[in-house]
């Protein structure tokens, strides 16, 4: 028997969406699957930067197994891109936790007053003060 899989932490709670080429109705298309917590790796490491050490952190698993779900995200992206697939996004093995409870959860404190979490920063939309 197969170990249960190891529920992914993301910070909100996701909306199953589909992406599919323009001018080809959706029942002639054939469907690959992105799970919620390869949509969320895809998030971490190509819009956010962050490291496969900084990214695993964050969803609650190893940098193996973050490492594994990136590269399985990527491979389902490009494949429904370059053959002209629709991409459905739903599904998967996570848990919503905010950043807020992430923190709260790896130190067992608070964050410290005064700083923001980086997605925090990034969607403020503020430049530097000055």
């Amino acid at each position: 028997m197969a170990r249960p899989r190891k529920r992914r932490l993301i910070p909100r709670e996701p909306r199953p969406a589909i992406y599919k080429p323009t001018g080809i109705p959706l029942d002639e298309l054939r469907r690959i699957k992105l799970l919620q917590e390869e949509r969320e790796a895809l998030r971490l490491a190509d819009l956010d930067g962050l490291t496969q050490a900084e990214a695993a952190e964050q969803m609650g698993v190893s940098r193996s197994t973050f490492q594994r779900i990136v590269s399985h995200a990527r491979r389902q992206v490009a494949l429904a891109l370059v053959e002209g697939h629709a991409l459905q996004i739903e599904g998967g093995s996570f848990e919503v936790i905010p950043a807020r409870s992430r923190e709260r959860r790896r130190t067992g404190r608070e964050p410290r007053a005064g700083r923001q979490q980086s997605s925090d920063r990034r969607d403020s939309g503020a430049g530097p003060r000055r």
